[in-house]
C-alpha cells in the first residue's frame, strides 16, 4: 500500500483521532493523507501541527479557493497565514529540525478535490495556483452536481471524469481518484491517474462480514 486517506469530511474523525492514526502509521511505508472537513485555516493549522504532510481539500471550485487553501498551509514568510508553533509533533516538539519553518512548504502536498461542474470548468486555473500539487476527482459529489445524484457510474458522469483526468494530466499536475470498484480503479490508472484509492475500511469490513455470514449460514443449513 502506497497511501491511505484519514477522512475528516465524512467520517467522525476529530483531531485526537487523527493524531492516533498518524502515530499508528509512522512506522509503515504508506503515506497518510488527511482529508480536512473544509479549507478552514484553524483546522488546517492544527492538522499540520499534528504532523500531517499531505492534505486533501474538499469542494475546491475556483482558483481563489485553491489559493486560500494553500495559504492555510504556509507560514507568513511565504505569503501564508499558518500560525507558528514550535513545540508540536510536526517538528518532533522542537527537538530535531531547526529549519522546519523554511522547509515546511516543500514537505507539504496540497491536493484539491474536484467535485462540481464549476470545479471541472476551472481545472486549468486551479492547477496553475502556486502550491497546488494534485487534483483529486470526487465522483459522488460530481455526479450530484451534474444532476445524477447517486449515479457516479452514469455514462455522462464517467465521460466528464475521463476528460477531467486528461485535462489534469495535461497541466503537469498529478490526477487522483477514489473508488470502491476495482474495474474503475484500473480505468482511472489507464486514464493517467497517478494515485488511486481502492475501497475503504468500512467497505472492506462489510464485504468480509457478509462473506463470513453467508459461508456459515450455508454451512449451518447443510448440517
Amino acid at each position: 500500500m502506497d497511501w491511505f486517506v484519514i477522512d475528516m469530511e465524512h467520517s467522525p474523525n476529530e483531531l485526537n483521532d487523527v493524531l492516533l492514526q498518524l502515530q499508528a502509521s509512522q512506522h509503515g511505508a504508506a503515506e497518510p493523507v488527511v482529508r480536512v472537513p473544509w479549507a478552514e485555516p484553524v483546522v488546517v493549522k492544527r492538522v499540520l501541527d499534528l504532523g500531517a504532510q499531505s492534505l486533501i481539500f474538499p469542494w475546491i471550485n475556483t482558483p481563489e479557493q485553491a489559493q486560500e487553501a494553500v495559504q492555510a498551509t504556509r507560514y507568513p514568510s511565504l505569503g501564508g497565514i499558518r500560525g507558528v508553533m514550535s513545540l508540536a509533533r510536526m517538528n518532533n516538539y522542537g527537538a530535531q529540525n531547526p529549519h522546519y519553518y523554511k522547509e515546511a512548504a516543500g514537505q507539504i502536498c496540497n491536493i484539491m478535490q474536484i467535485e462540481t461542474v464549476e470545479a471541472v470548468e476551472n481545472i486549468e486555473a486551479i492547477a496553475q495556483v502556486d502550491g497546488v500539487d494534485a487534483l483529486f476527482v470526487g465522483p459522488s459529489d460530481l455526479s450530484a452536481s451534474m444532476g445524477y445524484i447517486g449515479q457516479p457510474q452514469h455514462p455522462e458522469v464517467k465521460a466528464t471524469i475521463e476528460k477531467a483526468f486528461a485535462r489534469i494530466v495535461a497541466t503537469g499536475k498529478a490526477a487522483g481518484f477514489l473508488t470502491a470498484n476495482k474495474d474503475d480503479a484500473k480505468w482511472a490508472l489507464k486514464c493517467g491517474c497517478a494515485f488511486v484509492a481502492v475501497g475503504s475500511d468500512m467497505q472492506m469490513l462489510t464485504v468480509a462480514a457478509k462473506g463470513a455470514a453467508a459461508e456459515f449460514h450455508d454451512f449451518a443449513k447443510s448440517l
